[in-house]
Formats: structure tokens, C-alpha cells, sequence
């Protein structure tokens, strides 16, 4: 798969190469990892120290970084996945979370999706999938994330 180069942008000084090489690899598992710990990073080091996103962390990430992020996981995915991706689709769901859920492979039949080894890494996977950011799944993170003024462009 050949992708446009993305520019590598930061305003936190973030280096987002060690990204770029995973997710040209197809390693979406580790890259998935990864964009946590940079999201956790970027909100600042009490949630570094944490290593794990709360709703209210969300508006602390930089406008410039999350694009960066998504536009990565966008390139090395043909367009699968990302969170411009997500956030298209639970859109066009009219931003109901029970049939979003279910539409990227985080709940099916009711049974939400166990981590790691339930989710699929690869392109194979439902559009949407990745990345996971929230391996508790709440509304709130996502929402947060989804609502982020990074895409108030579309």
C-alpha cells in the first residue's frame, strides 16, 4: 500500500515517527498502543503517569497533534481508520452510541469486545475500528474525542 507522506506535525514537540513506521508496518496493534500513550502524553503528565485518558483530558490535545494522529492511522489504513473516520460514522448514525458500537466492532450481540484479543488489527476489520483510544469504552472519552475542535472543519 503506498500512501502520500503526512506531514509530522506537533505543537507539543511530539516526534510521531515511531507511529508512522508502525502503522506502514500494518503493526495497528502496537500503533494503537502507542497513540494512547502520545494522547495521554500530550494531555499532560498527570495523565502521562496514568496511561489512560479521562473525558476531561480531551480538550487538552492539541488541535495540530490529534490531525496528525488521525491523519496517519487515515493514510495507512485507505481511509478505514481514524478518528475523523469514527466520527464520520457515528454521524451519519445520527450520534447514536447503541448502533455505533456494533458498527465498528466494539459490541456485538450485546457482549462488548474483549481486549486485545477480540479486536481485529488489521484492515480486515470493520471501518472504524481502529484506534481503540478507550479500552473501557465509555461514551464520554468518545464523545469527547468525537466533539474535539479538531474536525469542526467537516
Amino acid at each position: 500500500m503506498t500512501q502520500t507522506p503526512v506531514p509530522l506535525q506537533s505543537e507539543r514537540g511530539l516526534d510521531y515517527s515511531q507511529l508512522q513506521q508502525l502503522l506502514a508496518a500494518g503493526e495497528f496493534e502496537q500503533a494503537d498502543r502507542l497513540t494512547v500513550q502520545l494522547l495521554c502524553k500530550l494531555a499532560g503528565p498527570a495523565t502521562e503517569k496514568r496511561k489512560w485518558l479521562y473525558f476531561s483530558d480531551v480538550a487538552m490535545l492539541p488541535t495540530t497533534d490529534l490531525r496528525t494522529i488521525d491523519a496517519l492511522w487515515r493514510a495507512y489504513s485507505s481511509d478505514r481508520f481514524g478518528y475523523s473516520v469514527q466520527r464520520q460514522i457515528w454521524k451519519n448514525l445520527d450520534r447514536n452510541w447503541d448502533r455505533f458500537w456494533p458498527e465498528i466492532g466494539w459490541k456485538q450481540d450485546n457482549h462488548w469486545t474483549r481486549y486485545p484479543g477480540e479486536f481485529t488489527w488489521d484492515t480486515s476489520a470493520p471501518k472504524g475500528h481502529l484506534p481503540l483510544t478507550n479500552q473501557l469504552r465509555g461514551v464520554r472519552v468518545m464523545s469527547e474525542l468525537l466533539e474535539h475542535p479538531a474536525w469542526k472543519s467537516d
